[in-house]
């Protein structure tokens, strides 16, 4: 699938560009991708050496979401940028309404109800 990326994220990457072989993975600068459980490592070390809470790598896909959903932008989009073939496996996985959407619901429908 196609993803863009922003301008911070491409300024992040460009310099990359000038050392990396452009028919190879960027992360790997190699023609085959680096394993899974490679990056989790990395990851992980990271996390610990910047005193960041353990968190699964997988929980940045959840944070992703969850950030695109509290962000208005449209569930089918949030849904094609995570590779979900059906839309709702993103509602089932990552919409979850809080209290305060709740209460703004609630809200809304009664005053909908007063406008007649």
């Amino acid at each position: 699938r196609e993803i863009p990326l922003s301008v911070e994220a491409l300024s992040l990457i460009k310099p990359l560009m000038k050392v990396v072989n452009s028919g190879f993975y960027v992360i790997s600068n190699d023609s085959k991708p680096i394993e899974p459980r490679t990056y989790r490592s990395y990851y992980k070390r990271l996390m610990e050496s910047l005193g960041i809470p353990a968190i699964k790598f997988h929980g940045l896909r959840h944070s992703f979401a969850t950030r695109c959903i509290e962000s208005n932008c449209d569930y089918k989009t949030v849904s094609v940028l995570l590779g979900h073939s059906d839309i709702s496996t993103t509602l089932n996985l990552y919409v979850h309404p809080n209290m305060e959407q709740k209460k703004r619901c609630i809200s809304k429908m009664f005053k909908s109800l007063g406008k007649n």
